[in-house]
């Protein structure tokens, strides 16, 4: 048996009308299609609580991957990958220390967006 959904009075207008003044000013300050896939694509980096972890930790200090796989309990394989895909996606960069690769994060936003998410979950 199929079970129907029911949508609440209060989570719908109670009339169909398009403000289109609204709407148009809307459609105007939207960004270009092709730009709102690569802001998708790079919130879902956020989407793994590995690679959080990873960010987080940057944020605080550089660090090279023998250091976070001991503080994430990581092997290294899984922590490389995780840095590759950050990496390529310009959110870590790296820097070589002789035989030492240390990683940080590419800029100060990503500390804010992570800094954002911790204040919206806590409610603040």
């Amino acid at each position: 048996m199929t079970e129907k959904k029911t949508i609440k009075s209060n989570d719908i207008c109670e009339i169909k009308c398009i403000h289109h003044d609204i709407v148009s000013v809307v459609q105007n300050k939207l960004p270009a299609p092709g730009t709102l896939d690569r802001l998708s694509d790079f919130f879902k980096l956020f989407g793994d609580s590995t690679r959080v972890s990873i960010l987080w930790a940057l944020s605080e200090s550089e660090m090279c991957v023998c250091d976070l796989c001991a503080l994430l309990r990581m092997k290294q394989p899984a922590v490389s990958h995780q840095l590759k895909n950050l990496k390529q996606s310009r959110i870590v960069k790296n820097r070589r220390d002789g035989k030492v690769i240390y990683y940080s994060l590419d800029d100060d936003h990503i500390r804010k967006l992570l800094e954002s998410g911790i204040d919206h979950i806590k409610g603040n």
